[in-house]
């Protein structure tokens, strides 16, 4: 199944969503947060939240199904404007997950980024084991240029990030 979405800012509707992904334990490994988030916290980042990568210095894109349903997020952050480079964080919540969302969202990123934000590179880390992760990013055309060991912590034991790259 290849389902399509499309990219859209963030909607005060959106918070249940962002509140799930965010307080989703299993998530806290692959990202930079260990914390629950509260819906008024959230509730507040989505009010305050310019949009606009220069100002925030990252931009967060809900993935919006056919249907019109919020089914996941696509996230540039870490952007570094004088080498016009941003590192992508992807996430399905977990009843959207392996119906082709991630794919459609990974292409739209890509042409967001080259037209609208004109962005050099975007680069992501992706945990060694996970390999439907990895084999998106090389189907993607992403290249495979380092690991990292020992770089993401589940509560229990390290393991290693490839680091992926697409020039743009």
């Amino acid at each position: 199944m290849n389902q399509r979405v499309k990219l859209r800012a963030l909607e005060p509707e959106d918070l249940e969503m962002l509140y799930q992904v965010e307080n989703d334990t299993e998530l806290w490994s692959v990202g930079a947060s260990n914390v629950p988030y509260s819906r008024y916290a959230l509730q507040q980042y989505i009010a305050t939240q310019l949009n606009d990568i220069y100002a925030d210095g990252q931009v967060r894109l809900v993935m919006e199904n056919e249907e019109g349903r919020a089914v996941g997020m696509a996230d540039l952050v870490n952007f570094d404007p004088s080498n016009m480079r941003a590192e992508l964080g992807l996430v399905v919540v977990s009843d959207c997950r392996r119906r082709g969302y991630a794919r459609s969202a990974l292409r739209a990123v890509i042409d967001y980024a080259r037209r609208q934000l004109h962005l050099h590179q975007i680069y992501a880390y992706i945990g060694s084991s996970n390999e439907a992760c990895l084999q998106l990013f090389h189907h993607e055309g992403y290249q495979e240029v380092g690991e990292l060991s020992d770089w993401l912590f589940d509560g229990q034991k390290y393991e290693a990030a490839k680091l992926f790259q697409i020039i743009l």
